[in-house]
C-alpha cells in the first residue's frame, strides 16, 4: 500500500507498476497515473474529467467504502472489485484489489488499485524466482564438493590403466576417465558464470538476434525458417553482449531442437520478434521502458509438468539434455535487471525477455 505525506506530489504516482487515482469525496477525479492510463486504454483528459464511479461494474460498495473513509471512521478501506474495459472493448472485466486512503489532511482520496491476476502474476515471479536461487546454489555448492574427488578419481583411473597386465580390462578405466571428464565439464558449466568477468558495452539487441540467426540456421540448415520481425526504433543498451548471445542462443537452439518433427516436413518456424514496452514491471519493480524480446515456435510445446521448472538447473525436457541451458539464460537476463518467462501450449512456445531500456 502506499504511504503518503503532506506536501502532495501526485506526478509521483506515475512510476508505480500499481493504478493509483486522485479522487475529491464525490468521486470527481483530480489525478490519474500512467498504469490507469495503460490499463484502461484512455487518456488521463478523459478519466480526470469522470467519476470513479462510472470505472466499476458495480460502485455501490465502493460508495460506502469512500464516505467510511472520509468520515474517518476508519484510516484505510479495502475491497475486491470489478473495473470497466473502456468502451467497445470486449475484454471481461478487471478484477481488482482497491485500497481507499485519505490524503490532504481529507480533502482528498487516495485510490490504488492491484490487479489481482498481476498480483498473483508477480507472487508466482518472486516464489519461482526465490526456488531458482536457493536451487542454484545448492548446485553450486555441490559442484565444488564434487571437482576435487573427480580429479582424484580420474588421476586412480590412469594410474590403474597404467599397471593392467590385462589390456581388455583397459576398457573400463577408459569408461572411468570419460565419465569422470564428462561429469567436470557439468561441474564448469554450473560454475562458469561466476567465473567469468562481466564485459559491459553498447549493445544493439539486432546484432545479437542476427549473430543468434546465423548460429542455429547453420547448425539446422533444412526445413527450418527463422522469421525475424524487429522494430528498429529500439535504442542501444549497456550490457554484455556474449552473454546475451548465449542466452537467446540457448533458448532458440532448444526451441530448434524440439522442432525436429516439423523440420523433416520442412514446416519448422522460429520467430523473433522486439518490441519496446512502455511502464513495464520486472521482479516487483517499475520501468519506464524496456525491451521486449519474444522468441516464438511452432513445436508441440513444453511439457506440462516441467513448465514450472523449466529454470530449474539440471531440469531437461530432452533426452540427453544437460538441464543448464535456460538456467543460465536466465542468470545472464537477470544480470541485465531482466526477466526471461515462458508461455507454452501444443503447437506454439513463446519465451518473452524483457530488458530494462535507459
Amino acid at each position: 500500500m502506499i504511504g503518503v505525506r503532506s506536501p502532495f506530489q501526485p506526478d509521483a504516482f506515475d512510476h508505480l507498476a500499481t493504478m493509483v487515482a486522485v479522487l475529491r469525496p464525490d468521486g470527481r477525479c483530480t489525478f490519474v497515473n500512467a498504469a490507469f492510463e495503460a490499463v484502461l486504454g484512455l487518456p488521463r483528459r478523459t478519466l480526470q474529467r469522470g467519476q470513479v464511479w462510472d470505472w466499476f461494474v458495480d460502485a455501490r460498495a465502493l460508495r460506502v467504502t469512500f464516505d467510511a473513509v472520509h468520515r474517518n471512521e476508519y484510516a484505510t478501506g479495502r475491497l475486491e472489485a470489478q473495473l470497466r474495459r473502456p468502451p467497445g472493448s470486449s475484454a471481461d472485466p478487471l478484477p481488482v484489489h482497491a485500497i481507499v486512503t485519505q490524503i490532504d489532511r481529507g480533502e482528498q482520496l487516495l485510490l490504488e488499485l492491484v490487479e489481482i491476476e498481476q498480483q498473483a502474476r508477480q507472487d508466482r515471479e518472486t516464489r519461482t524466482l526465490d526456488q531458482v536461487r536457493v536451487t542454484k546454489e545448492l548446485i553450486r555448492n555441490l559442484a565444488h564438493e564434487i571437482k576435487n574427488p573427480l580429479g582424484g578419481i580420474r588421476g586412480a583411473a590412469q594410474l590403474l590403466e597404467m599397471d593392467l597386465d590385462n589390456k581388455a580390462l583397459i576398457e573400463y578405466t577408459q569408461v572411468i576417465i570419460h565419465e569422470a571428464d564428462r561429469l567436470q565439464a557439468l561441474v564448469d558449466r554450473l560454475l562458469a558464470p561466476h567465473r567469468r568477468p562481466h564485459v559491459v558495452a553498447e549493445i544493439n539487441i539486432h546484432e545479437v538476434l542476427e549473430r543468434v540467426r546465423s548460429l542455429v540456421l547453420a547448425e539446422f540448415p533444412r526445413g527450418l525458417s527463422i522469421v525475424r520481425d524487429y522494430d528498429a526504433s529500439l535504442p542501444e543498451f549497456r550490457g554484455d553482449r556474449e552473454q546475451l548471445i548465449q542466452a537467446v542462443l540457448n533458448i532458440t537452439q532448444n526451441a530448434a531442437q524440439a522442432l525436429a518433427p516439423r523440420r523433416s516436413v520442412g514446416d519448422a518456424q522460429i520467430v523473433l520478434r522486439t518490441r519496446a514496452a512502455r511502464q513495464v514491471t520486472i521482479g516487483r519493480q517499475r520501468y519506464r521502458l524496456a525491451l521486449e524480446l519474444h522468441i516464438e515456435d511452432n513445436g508441440p510445446g513444453v511439457p506440462a509438468d516441467l513448465r514450472d521448472r523449466i529454470f530449474f538447473p539440471l531440469v531437461s525436457g530432452r533426452d540427453g539434455g544437460s538441464g543448464l541451458g535456460l538456467t543460465l539464460a536466465q542468470d545472464f537476463v537477470q544480470q541485465h535487471g531482466g526477466l526471461i518467462e515462458c508461455e507454452s501450449e501444443s503447437g506454439r512456445t513463446l519465451f518473452k525477455i524483457q530488458i530494462p531500456l535507459p
